[in-house]
Parts: C-alpha cells; structure tokens; sequence
C-alpha cells in the first residue's frame, strides 16, 4: 500500500496490523558525478521494491527528502534541515496516523546524517506511545557484508558518493551518473583519530569519499538486492511480531 495512492477511504479500510515505512533521505551534494538526490532515490528504490513484495502488509509514505545536511553545505545545491525540523517531520507523521489505529512504524533511512535524529525521534516517540512499536534501520546497516566482499578499493565500507553507492546509482538511474566526472577522493586523519566531526570540504576536493571510479551496475545491483532481503526479513518480523526470550 503506497499511502500518496491512496484515498481516504482506502486508508481508513486498510488492515492494521500493517508496518507504517516511512523512508528518510537527503538533498545534498555527492561529488561532480552523481545527483544532489542520490540517497532519495536509493532508499525509495529500497523502500518501494519491499512494499511490492509485501503490498498487503506495509503502509508506505512517501520519502521524507529534506535530511540533516549541515556537513554539506559547503557546497552549492545542498538543502539542509535543522535536526528540529527533521526529528519534528518524524514525530508529526507518526501522530498523524496514531489517532486512526496504526501502531507499527519503521523508518528506513538512506542518509547517515539523519541517524541521530532518527533515532531521537523514534525515542520520543515510544516514550509518547509505549505500547506501538518503533523500529529505526538504514538500508545500508544490511549490506556491510556484501560491499566488504564487492568492493575493488582499498576502502570496504559504504561511504559517501563511494564506490558502493555510485554502483547503486549506475543499477537504478545510469543516466543521472555523470561517468566523466568519477573521481576517487578522501581524506584520512595521520595519526588515525575517531573523535572528529568534520564538513566535506575538510575531508575531499570534491566531495567523494572512495573510489567512484570502480563502481559498476553489477556490483550496485547485487548491494541492492541484499539490502531489499535485509529489509524484508526485519518487517516480516514487526508485522508478524516478535517476542523476547532470554540469552542464556
């Protein structure tokens, strides 16, 4: 069920036992090659691909685009909100759909920057609502094993207009990927350090942190496929339901 297609009425007659999945993305700079909306259109891809699967089972919003972007404003074309108003479009959403019975919401994120408020905001909320459930994942979190294993660089981790994610770009919209323009970029901090928060223009030239230029559609078709199977099996189990048993 895609809530944008839906009337009213369809609404109100839908079951539920249904999982809200509200995607999350970004409208920021990814380099000279690949689109401002690049982690949009990733998790809406994801999201979208899950809902097909499970029509019956998932309520699907649309992407909530406008993320946490400060780190990127240094370059032109980025469109950042404040970590108020993102964790406030959150929260309005999920109060929105609580007074007509929805009790499951999960948000599927697509951009790192939103992780923190993401979670702030599935916390107020189940401290506002204790007996719904709330779930907070990026589709990224389910393919870290795929992209250690794919990946030609010597960088093995999802990063940022990356090998990984410009391979997702060149498999679901090769014609927005500016293959001219891949550059590999990055900067490491000499001794390592892990306490830094940084802008992009601190860290790259151009705003790419990996290597662009190993990325192909195969290699983005296979992180895409994983992330959809990871995410299907984690909302199999909030509609399905879920209990606890001990570790021991």
């Amino acid at each position: 069920m895609q809530l944008a297609k839906m009337t009213w009425r369809d609404v109100e007659a839908s079951d539920r036992s249904c999982v809200v999945l509200i995607p999350t993305g970004s409208l920021e700079q990814h380099g000279p090659a690949l689109p401002l909306f690049t982690d949009t259109l990733i998790v809406t891809a994801v999201a979208e691909e899950v809902e097909r699967r499970m029509p019956d089972r998932i309520l699907l919003t649309p992407t909530l685009w406008l993320g946490a972007s400060d780190h990127h404003l240094q370059m032109p074309g980025t469109l950042s909100a404040s970590f108020e108003v993102q964790i406030g479009a959150v929260v309005d959403i999920v109060n929105c759909l609580v007074p007509h019975s929805f009790a499951k919401f999960y948000l599927l994120n697509g951009h790192g920057g939103n992780s923190a408020g993401n979670s702030l905001a599935m916390r107020r909320l189940k401290a506002s609502h204790p007996n719904l459930t709330f779930g907070s994942m990026g589709y990224y979190d389910f393919v870290s094993q795929i992209v250690a294993d794919l990946m030609e660089g010597a960088q093995k981790e999802m990063r940022h207009a990356c090998e990984a994610e410009t391979s997702l770009m060149m498999a679901l919209a090769s014609d927005q990927v500016r293959r001219e323009r891949l550059r590999d970029d990055g900067l490491v901090t000499d001794p390592p350090v892990n306490f830094g928060v940084h802008s992009f223009d601190e860290i790259t030239s151009e705003g790419v942190f990996g290597y662009a230029t190993l990325a192909t559609p195969e290699k983005g078709k296979a992180i895409l496929d994983k992330a959809v199977e990871g995410v299907l099996a984690e909302l199999r189990a909030v509609v399905d339901g879920y209990v606890f048993r001990g570790t021991s």
